[in-house]
């Protein structure tokens, strides 16, 4: 049974982090890419950043010096480190993971910074 399962999520205050978590199970964690998603109340969902089967990163320019996205491929857990929180990165964040045809996606984790 495949499962991503985010966690970390929660109140801060402006400036501050958090670490966002993403455990994944029922599949073969190292071959896949990961992607973490946010979506604002009344937006569209939004690409983060992304990790490579490799470990290659991108982000949005929104967030570049901010955060940084890891993979643990030893745990099947994807990592999301935000630092320097901004009440604009309020959002509900997804993980999903993708593989070819293949992708799953995590239930989300709320993350709101406080002004």
């Amino acid at each position: 049974q495949v499962q991503l399962v985010e966690s970390g999520g929660g109140l801060v205050q402006d400036g501050g982090s958090l670490r966002l978590s993403c455990a994944a199970s029922g599949f073969t964690f190292r071959t896949y890419a990961f992607v973490w998603y946010r979506q604002a109340p009344g937006k569209e969902r939004e690409l983060v950043a992304d990790i490579s089967s490799g470990g290659r990163t991108n982000y949005v320019d929104s967030v570049k010096g901010r955060f940084t996205i890891s993979r643990d491929n030893a745990k099947n857990t994807v990592y999301l480190q935000m630092n320097n929180l901004k009440p604009e990165d309020t959002a509900v964040y997804y993980c999903k993971a993708e593989r070819s045809i293949y992708v799953y996606w995590g239930q989300g984790t709320q993350v709101t910074v406080s002004s």
